[in-house]
């Protein structure tokens, strides 16, 4: 026996062990390491030659970066696109990993996405000649919706089979996605059909995918519908000019100016506009009112001032995202009542009263302005207008209705 032969066996035992040691180590550290939303893709009946998508992101949860190699799945019915690879994450980054599940048979399908030569996520179908629960459509694509905005679809879900489906709960995945008016658990009989509404809310500019899927009491997928959209940049909508000054205007009188509105970068929807105070009001536009970029749309501004003093207010206009807004100010008037009071001497003659008649010029024509005969010597006229010169002049009229000539003429300047 020789001591040099019986180290070197123990070497190389031992440093057998160390590596079969690490390639056990090597899958925890990797499933440690990489995180997927979902954790499981559940892609339910899929019909036998067609296929389905569904996207996972993949997460590097450590604190140091992770480097992918390879990606591939485990059964021939499943394919992955990916990001070119070698792929270094940083901690905390993500990327998307898209899974397709095209069955060439019957039955169900359980595999798995292996990165780096380990199996970490479970992929599940079924093979179907014909789906059960049968959805319209088949894929929901929102399209470009600016981001703060929503838009919604109708989706019809249908029982194509003899027995009775029942849905239990759903599973929505994707930034930005939501189902609205599906009450759960969902019976349908066989031809029956559910119509609900998928939304798509994006919260920031970019490319989104995701899935709905109805699962059963076993929480496994009856349904599954890809969805996708893409968020764009908000329009920016202004108001033209910032501030409106309407002077002075007499109380009870409206005195009118113009504005308008103007989308840039993308279409903008207005969809309500208002005036904080009553005196100031907006006409010319019917909301919901869509801005197309680069549009300008004007409207009309009211100030009717209902009494002296200055009046203020803030006009405001919504849109999908914002609201932009704009001052306004005027000064109520009050309208200063000007009369003539005219008195005469009585006639000599028996009369049974007088008329009244006025003028804008000393030679006439004159008009009478007392709606009826005037018994006593004098009027007030409450019709005249400031800074206009008026000429007066009487008739008197007798029991058989005769009227005399004008008397003398008076004039009177209104100040």
């Amino acid at each position: 026996m020789t001591l040099p032969q019986l180290v070197s066996k123990y070497a190389f035992f031992l440093f057998g062990a160390l590596l079969f040691a690490a390639a056990l180590e090597r899958p925890a550290a990797a499933a440690a390491t990489l995180t997927f939303n979902p954790t499981i893709l559940r892609f339910g009946e899929v019909v036998v030659g067609q296929s389905e998508s569904l996207p996972v992101t993949v997460t590097n949860a450590s604190t140091t970066s992770f480097g992918i190699s390879a990606i591939s799945a485990s059964a021939t019915d499943y394919s992955v696109s990916y990001a070119t690879l070698p792929l270094a994450l940083a901690p905390g980054q993500s990327f998307v990993v898209t899974v397709t599940f095209h069955p060439t048979v019957s039955g169900s399908d359980i595999g798995s996405i292996v990165f780096n030569g380990n199996a970490l996520l479970t992929v599940r179908g079924s093979g179907m000649s014909t789906k059960s629960l049968v959805p319209n459509p088949p894929s929901v694509s929102f399209g470009n919706v600016q981001t703060g905005s929503t838009t919604k679809l109708f989706v019809t879900l249908t029982n194509a089979k003899n027995g009775t489906i029942t849905v239990n709960s759903d599973a929505v995945t994707g930034t930005g996605f939501a189902v609205e008016g599906l009450s759960l658990p969902l019976s349908l009989t066989p031809g029956q059909s559910f119509t609900f509404t998928i939304s798509f809310s994006p919260q920031a500019a970019g490319s989104f995918s995701g899935s709905f899927q109805g699962l059963n009491a076993k929480n496994y997928s009856n349904v599954s519908i890809p969805l996708n959209g893409t968020g764009t940049a908000s329009g920016q909508l202004s108001v033209s000019p910032s501030s409106m000054s309407f002077g002075n205007v007499n109380v009870g009188t409206t005195a009118s100016q113009s504005g308008s509105l103007t989308a840039a970068g993308a279409s903008v929807t207005v969809t309500s506009d208002g005036s904080s105070s009553s005196e100031f009001s907006l006409s010319g536009i019917s909301l919901p009112m869509t801005v197309a970029a680069g549009q300008t749309v004007p409207y009309t501004v009211a100030f009717t001032p209902q009494s002296s003093g200055t009046a203020t207010a803030t006009l405001a206009f919504a849109t999908n995202t914002s609201t932009v807004s704009e001052s306004v100010t005027g000064s109520g008037m009050s309208v200063v009542q000007h009369s003539v009071s005219l008195s005469w001497q009585p006639s000599t003659s028996q009369v049974t009263g007088y008329n009244v008649y006025r003028s804008g010029a000393a030679a006439g024509p004159f008009a009478r302005i007392n709606p009826a005969l005037n018994a006593g010597t004098a009027y007030v006229d409450g019709t005249v207008a400031a800074s206009q010169t008026y000429y007066y002049v009487t008739t008197a009229v007798n029991s058989s209705g005769q009227e005399s000539t004008y008397s003398n003429q008076v004039q009177v300047a209104v100040p």
